[in-house]
């Protein structure tokens, strides 16, 4: 390369960084950080918000087998069979006859 290109090259990169060219530029780059802040915020934000959603899904998952695991222990105890086995300690019995229907005083059944 000619010395005249390089000096040239030189003169242009110095022309272009030169103290007003920066100053002239300051509110460009200023929104260049901001948005480059905006950028990394964004990022934090959504791994927080998978986080906490990869959580909740876990104790949704946790309640929904505490729910069926429960239902199913009231369906077994509302049984018949396990009714009956309940009540015998306090001295209560199934009937082994059908119950008594009563006449009202009108004499209507």
């Amino acid at each position: 390369m000619p010395e005249s290109t390089i000096r040239d090259i030189k003169r242009d990169w110095r022309r272009l960084l030169n103290y007003q060219w920066i100053v002239k530029n300051i509110p460009f780059f200023l929104f260049l950080a901001v948005l480059a802040v905006i950028y990394i915020y964004n990022g934090h934000y959504a791994d927080k918000t998978v986080r906490n959603i990869n959580k909740v899904s876990r104790e949704l998952k946790e309640l929904q087998y505490e729910y069926k695991t429960l239902k199913s222990e009231v369906m077994f105890r509302s049984k018949q069979s396990e009714l009956a086995k309940a009540v015998e300690p306090l001295g209560l019995k199934e009937l082994t006859s059908p119950p008594v229907v009563l006449a009202d005083s009108v004499g209507n059944k």
